[in-house]
């Protein structure tokens, strides 16, 4: 029978299909990663992996699968998976795209508009006991309506921001590998050069995936092209952006403020840098942390192992 190793904690009515194919092994925590030293373990036997980000799938790793025949990822991104070394040894790697869309524009837009009209900034306030008499310029924020929203990758998660957007009237602009004449018509949007999407955008939001061209795309030059009034967000990856040059940036003004939900090196700290800045709204990365999107990317996972395990073509595999 096939080999199944899961490594995190995943409900039991999710992989039941699983354990109706094979043996499943399954790493019995949900917020700890499994050690590096398992996987190494685990993987010599396995005829599939379900895996997640944190997982390091590296190509030392995939020189000890003697069986390996499938990694199906519980995410969109891939970046943790040597995807050559796995195609080298025909393994096919799948991942989760498309089920996450509105449910990550969702946590976009929310991380938009909280950075824009700084409510962690006011609830803080409440909590601390800061809430004197009304001031005219009392945690004055900035409006979201009719402003203009510049979004760098113009994918599934970028249009349906840009969808959103228009709920506002807001100007949208966006940059992209290629133009997307269908999404111009469907939203209003207008492809611009980076440039002008930097120097003209009230909020900059990143929606590009990351590869090794799009490594520290915001850096303190892109910075320093964005008005000084500019709201940035970033759900799409940590490495996208130079955290750096983005702190120096919020703390000289270059920027006003900046919503993220990734980090460059997950999961950070309270010291780090930017949190220390009170223009910084931060969350734990869970762009698509809704029950029924997660259950929608684990079950998607699941089907994948299985179709990979009977010898097909896994629904989205992941190409060189």
């Amino acid at each position: 029978m096939p080999y199944v190793f899961i490594t995190r904690r995943i409900p039991e009515d999710i992989i039941t299909p699983l354990k109706a194919e094979g043996r499943v092994s399954m790493w019995e925590k949900e917020e700890t990663p499994v050690p590096y030293e398992r996987l190494e373990e685990e993987i010599k036997k396995a005829d599939a992996v379900f895996c997640n980000v944190s997982d390091p799938i590296d190509a030392a790793l995939l020189e000890k699968a003697e069986r390996l025949k499938v990694i199906a990822t519980m995410a969109v991104g891939y970046n943790n998976i040597d995807i050559q070394a796995a195609a080298e040894r025909n393994i096919q790697v799948a991942h989760t795209p498309g089920v996450l869309t509105e449910t990550t524009a969702d946590l976009t837009f929310a991380l938009l508009m909280a950075a824009a009209r700084r409510i962690p900034e006011g609830i803080d306030v409440i909590k601390n006991d800061e809430w004197g008499a009304w001031a005219p310029f009392f945690l004055t924020g900035r409006d979201i309506h009719h402003a203009r929203l510049g979004i760098i990758g113009m994918g599934r998660i970028g249009e349906a921001v840009a969808k959103r957007a228009t709920g506002f009237d807001m100007d949208i602009v966006y940059h992209n590998r290629s133009r997307k004449p269908e999404t111009e018509e469907a939203v209003g949007a207008v492809y611009v050069e980076m440039e002008e999407l930097l120097e003209t955008s009230d909020f900059v939001c990143v929606q590009t995936p990351y590869t090794k061209e799009t490594h520290h795309l915001m850096n303190r030059e892109a910075f320093q092209k964005m008005k000084s009034t500019a709201v940035f967000v970033n759900t799409s990856r940590g490495p996208i952006v130079d955290e750096t040059a983005l702190y120096e940036a919020l703390k000289e003004g270059d920027i006003q403020a900046a919503g993220l939900d990734v980090f460059e090196n997950e999961p950070v700290r309270s010291n780090h840098p930017l949190l220390t800045l009170p223009n910084v709204t931060a969350l734990p990365h869970i762009g698509s942390a809704s029950e029924d999107t997660r259950r929608k990317m684990a079950e998607m996972t699941v089907d994948h192992i299985l179709q990979g395990l009977r010898g097909e073509d896994v629904a989205h595999k992941v190409e060189m």
